[in-house]
């Protein structure tokens, strides 16, 4: 089943062109990676997908329709966690924002949202901070319960900018386990620069630097004599196989 699909999308800001003959189709079950240069257009790749701004030319469909239409489809995760952090808020109440389209009742919240938030607070491991304030958290808590707030509107895909940015070693390998795990009943789109990381846990990866080069990540990679394109995927692929090598 296709839950993203791009076909033919060019974009440009005041007739720079950002991106340019962008095809792509996630399936269902995926873990893709997003990499490239910083410039090179994948914040806006992943705000054509939201929706939130339009392609000079293409297509870009969500479950088979518009973006808009299917946004409650959608978890998205940004990647800074660190605004308003002084604001008291508790960390069930966060996660509980992410009930799209829900209708607040007058007086708190209905038993099955929290409920919902304290499900989706024990998928991520963050069940025993439900009444913590959200700004007593580290970089990577902080991380885990915006991506338990997507999780709330049970999403069929949930993306991902940057997750791991401003998180130390341990607590970025800690959210990409989390995301292999959630990975098995949900598609995972992710943008990332930790090529090396994402490298043992996605199943496919599109360098983006205004065109797009798909890579299915296959130990069989070999390169061509005549290969126009050649980035961190290939070189980790080769230096992988030479470590493998037991000849």
């Amino acid at each position: 089943m296709s839950i993203i699909s791009i076909k033919d999308l060019n974009f440009s800001y005041d007739k720079e062109p950002i991106l340019k003959d962008i095809n792509l189709e996630v399936k269902e079950g995926d873990f893709l990676a997003i990499i490239g240069p910083n410039g090179g257009g994948k914040s806006t790749l992943f705000k054509t997908i939201l929706g939130l701004v339009t392609p000079k030319s293409g297509t870009v469909k969500v479950l088979g329709d518009k973006p808009q239409k299917n946004l409650s489809k959608i978890g998205y995760v940004p990647q800074n966690t660190n605004i308003n952090t002084d604001f008291p808020i508790k960390v069930i109440e966060v996660v509980m924002m992410g009930h799209v389209g829900h209708k607040r009742p007058l007086f708190g919240y209905a038993k099955e949202e929290i409920a919902c938030a304290m499900g989706v607070l024990a998928q991520v491991g963050m069940q025993e901070y439900a009444q913590a304030k959200i700004g007593s958290l580290s970089g990577g808590q902080r991380q885990r319960v915006m991506i338990a707030r997507a999780l709330c509107a049970h999403p069929k895909v949930l993306l991902l900018d940057e997750p791991t940015a401003s998180i130390d070693v341990a607590g970025q390998k800690q959210i990409y386990e989390l995301l292999k795990k959630l990975n098995k009943s949900i598609t995972v789109v992710v943008v990332s620069h930790d090529i090396s990381v994402i490298m043992g846990y996605a199943n496919r990866v599109a360098y983006v630097n205004k065109t797009l080069t798909f890579h299915e990540l296959d130990s069989t990679f070999k390169p061509k004599d005549k290969q126009e394109h050649f980035c961190e995927v290939e070189m980790l692929q080769l230096l992988s196989q030479k470590k493998d090598c037991k000849c």
